[in-house]
C-alpha cells in the first residue's frame, strides 16, 4: 500500500520526523495572568504529540512588554521556563518534537500597569481590532539602542528555550507583529538604519536571526514569514515579494542549515490548490512549512505534500483533532472546530476534544 506523502519522514534541522503533519501556532490564552505555562496547557500539548511529529508552541513573549495578549505565555522568566520544560518532557515522552515560536507583539499588544507603552518602528496604530476586539494604541517608536537590546531578550529567550527543553525556536516575523513592523512599509516611516530602504526595513528581522543563530545554531533556528504581513493588524507593504525574496536570499546565503522557513499567506478560493511559496523557491533552497488550507479537510494539503515535499502546519483542524496524524493515516473523519472557544480560559474546546478512537 502506498504511503501518502504527508506520512512520510524528513528531516529537520537535526531532527528526524516520521510525518509532516504540523501543528502550527496557536494563541490559545490558558497561561496563568503572569505567563507561566499551566497544567492545561501541558495536557493540550500532550493530547497533540506523536511518535516523530512536530508541534510548533504558541507565541512565547521574549518580555513583559512583548506579551499582546492576557494569559498569553512567556518564556523570559524562571517560573516561565519551568512550566514550559513539564510540557517538552510530556511532547518527548511521547516521541514527539517541539519548537517555541518566540514573539515580541508591538504595536498590537497593550500598555502595562506600570505605564511602559507599546512601541513599534515608528508612532503608527494599527487600524481596526485584534482577536479581543480592543481597539489598537499608539506606540512609540523604539531607539536605535532599544532595538539592539530587543534583539538581545530574543538570544535570552532563545537560551531560555534550551533550558526549557525545546528542539528550537521559531522567530515570528510575521502577521504585523514587532518584526514584521519593520519590514512593512504601513508601519515603517523611520529614516535611520532601521528605516527606509528594503535592506534597512529588513535589517532587524536579519539581525535578530544572526543572534539566535549564533546562540543556539542554525539548525535549531526557523523562521515564520507572511510577505505583506499576511492580511494581518493593518500591515501591508508595498513591494512584499520582492522584500520577501530578499529576506530569504539572505538566509540562504548567510544561514543555509537553518531548520526551516514557515509561510503563511491567506488562501481564498481562488488559490487554495497553488504552491503559493513557488515564487521564492529559488531564494530559499531548505525546507518549508506551509500553512494556510481549509480548516474542514486535508485534501488540498496533502496534494500539496506531494507536490513539494513541504511540512504542512495545520490550526484549527489540530485544534479539534488532537490525533489528526492518525485521523489522516486512516481517512477517519474530521471533527469542526468550536471558534468561540479559541480564546477563553477554560478546558472547553481546547482539551475535550477527543482521539477517533475514544
Amino acid at each position: 500500500m502506498t504511503v501518502k506523502a504527508i506520512l512520510c519522514p524528513i528531516k529537520l534541522g537535526n531532527i528526524q520526523l516520521e510525518h509532516r503533519v504540523v501543528l502550527a501556532p496557536l494563541t490559545r490564552l490558558r497561561a496563568t495572568v503572569e505567563g507561566v505555562p499551566t497544567d492545561l496547557q501541558l495536557e493540550y500539548y500532550q493530547q497533540r504529540a506523536s511518535k516523530g511529529g512536530l508541534l510548533l508552541s504558541e507565541c512565547a513573549g521574549i518580555s513583559p512588554i512583548a506579551r499582546g495578549y492576557p494569559q498569553g505565555p512567556g518564556i523570559f522568566n524562571q517560573a516561565q521556563i519551568d512550566g514550559w520544560k513539564k510540557i517538552t518532557d510530556a511532547v518527548h515522552k511521547k516521541g514527539g518534537f517541539m519548537f517555541v515560536q518566540l514573539w515580541h507583539s508591538g504595536r498590537t499588544g497593550k500598555s502595562l500597569p506600570n505605564g511602559d507603552q507599546t512601541v513599534s518602528a515608528s508612532a503608527i496604530a494599527a487600524t481596526g481590532q485584534g482577536i479581543l476586539n480592543t481597539p489598537f494604541e499608539v506606540p512609540r517608536a523604539l531607539e536605535i539602542s532599544e532595538i539592539k537590546e530587543i534583539t538581545r531578550e530574543f538570544c535570552q529567550a532563545a537560551s531560555n528555550a534550551m533550558e526549557a527543553g525545546f528542539d528550537g525556536v521559531e522567530i515570528h516575523s510575521a502577521f504585523g507583529y514587532l518584526l514584521d513592523q519593520f519590514i512593512n512599509t504601513s508601519s515603517n516611516t523611520r529614516t535611520d538604519e532601521y528605516g527606509g530602504s528594503m535592506e534597512n526595513r529588513c535589517r532587524f528581522t536579519l539581525e535578530v536571526v544572526e543572534a539566535i543563530v549564533n546562540t543556539i545554531g542554525a539548525e535549531r533556528t526557523g523562521i515564520r514569514l507572511s510577505p505583506g504581513g499576511g492580511g494581518f493588524h493593518s500591515a501591508t507593504e508595498d513591494f512584499p515579494e520582492l522584500t520577501c525574496a530578499y529576506i530569504l536570499s539572505q538566509l540562504q546565503q548567510l544561514h543555509p542549515t537553518m531548520a526551516y522557513v514557515h509561510f503563511m499567506q491567506t488562501r481564498t478560493p481562488e488559490n487554495i490548490k497553488d504552491d503559493l511559496a513557488k515564487i521564492y523557491r529559488s531564494q530559499w533552497e531548505g525546507l518549508v512549512i506551509s500553512s494556510g488550507f481549509s480548516s474542514d479537510t486535508t485534501v488540498d494539503a496533502e496534494k500539496h505534500v506531494e507536490n513539494t515535499g513541504d511540512l504542512v502546519a495545520f490550526g484549527r483542524l489540530f485544534i479539534s483533532n488532537p490525533d489528526l496524524p492518525e485521523r489522516i493515516r486512516h481517512d477517519h473523519p474530521f471533527v469542526r472546530a468550536d471558534y468561540s472557544t479559541f480564546y477563553t480560559h477554560e478546558a472547553k474546546g481546547y482539551t475535550d476534544y477527543s482521539s477517533y478512537k475514544e
